[in-house]
């Protein structure tokens, strides 16, 4: 029996990923993985589900799990994962290319595909790419690396340690964000449902100033219903024994009121500035809360900006179009545009998501430096526990039948 020979390829943000699967599936490949160029192969990542789901919902069918009679957007993060990779298989193709197939899957999630893919290494040739070191599959034995877009594999290097970059002081803000209350938000017993389905259980969640926290749990434990009350956005938080930056919410306070209290990143908010706006025209729109630059800036709001960018090391990028950076880059500039104002909470959903290794120490080590010298409070949303990291307490969400329940863990 001939052995199947499988790839575990770890790519850097610079290269050209999408381009690098196309020479694969179009036949075009070179070098050691010119084999598959006579070979069948299907593509699974988060953007083929993504067109997988549109295509199911345009024409109305159930194609990836006909036998559950659900159309593959019903399910959770890790059931369609699983439904669509049965899919693929079921096209009997002769290799599969995963595309960093872990992201976006929380902790059991994880290990429960990691157990599936070891299991159908046995059947069919896998080609991984992934971004993260960790991420790596044991059991896959020839590991490579890609640096650049001659999309070259070279033997997988030890990671090095990536040197402090934050050396200046953290920018003071223009004018302080009065907050007097020490305590931001206080969830007492919170309640949510939708449509009669429980989401939420009796939920006590106290943030206090400067503190930092970390809320994790399952794709679908209700993450977001919580991030959606704290911004205001949820209507939910009505009639409920919440208060939100010394307000009870529904005592007359305006969702402008509640969002001046926050800074936001997200990775989808990149996707809103895909103009050619510079670097500086980036972090000043952080003072107007604004999608590019429309108003003129006053010298003091430019020498912050100035500030910022020396505190950054990033003085030689202040011209340079912000599509161009790379995507470490950018987290960092999106997320100083966030704390541009110092304001009292920073809320960071998935920071690190689909960043290598290197962009990931850029983006933990200002994450951190920001929890450390700042009375910002900061809410990071991941499902990784980054090493870098060290938030004060956890915040785990578990779901039962009832409603995800809130378990409080203190790293101090």
């Amino acid at each position: 029996m001939q052995q199947i020979t499988h790839w575990d390829i770890l790519l850097r943000n610079q290269v050209a990923k999408k381009e690098f699967i196309e020479t694969i599936i179009s036949s075009h490949a070179e070098g050691e993985l010119a084999p598959f160029n006579s070979k069948k192969g299907i593509l699974f990542s988060d953007l083929a589900i993504e067109k997988f789901i549109e295509r199911e919902y345009r024409y109305e069918s159930v194609e990836a799990a006909p036998e559950t009679e659900r159309q593959l957007r019903t399910f959770s993060s890790g059931e369609r994962k699983k439904a669509f990779l049965k899919y693929c298989i079921n096209q009997q193709p002769d290799f599969i290319i995963l595309d960093n197939p872990l992201d976006h899957l929380d902790q059991q999630s994880r290990k429960d595909l990691h157990v599936q893919l070891e299991a159908l290494a046995k059947q069919v040739v896998l080609i991984q790419l992934v971004n993260r070191t960790e991420d790596l599959l044991s059991f896959i034995i020839n590991k490579r690396e890609i640096k650049d877009n001659t999309f070259q594999l070279n033997p997988l290097e030890a990671t090095t340690a990536i040197q402090p970059f934050l050396l200046q002081s953290v920018p003071s803000p223009i004018v302080t964000i009065d907050c007097p209350d020490p305590i931001l938000i206080q969830m007492n017993n919170l309640k949510v449902s939708y449509n009669e389905k429980p989401i939420l259980n009796n939920i006590n969640w106290t943030i206090k100033k400067g503190e930092f926290w970390q809320l994790i749990g399952p794709n679908g434990s209700g993450k977001s219903t919580i991030l959606s009350l704290i911004t205001g956005d949820n209507s939910k938080g009505y009639g409920q024994d919440l208060y939100l930056f010394g307000k009870k919410k529904g005592s007359g306070e305006s969702i402008w009121e509640i969002k001046k209290n926050i800074g936001q990143f997200s990775t989808a908010m990149i996707d809103l500035f895909q103009k050619n706006h510079t670097v500086e025209q980036m972090i000043l729109s952080g003072f107007f809360d604004s999608i590019g630059l429309y108003i003129e800036p006053s010298s003091l709001q430019i020498k912050k900006m100035n500030e910022w960018l020396v505190f950054l090391q990033m003085e030689s990028l202040r011209k340079v179009p912000f599509i161009h950076l790379s995507v470490g880059q950018q987290r960092v500039i999106m997320i100083i545009r966030a704390v541009l104002k110092h304001p009292p909470l920073l809320i960071l959903d998935e920071p690190t998501e689909g960043l290598d290794d290197e962009n990931v120490a850029l983006v933990t080590q200002l994450i951190s430096h920001l929890a450390k010298e700042t009375s910002i409070a900061i809410i990071f949303v991941s499902h990784r526990i980054e090493k870098l990291l060290a938030p004060n307490s956890i915040l785990e969400l578990t779901p039962k039948v009832t409603g995800s329940e809130g378990v409080i863990k203190n790293q101090n």
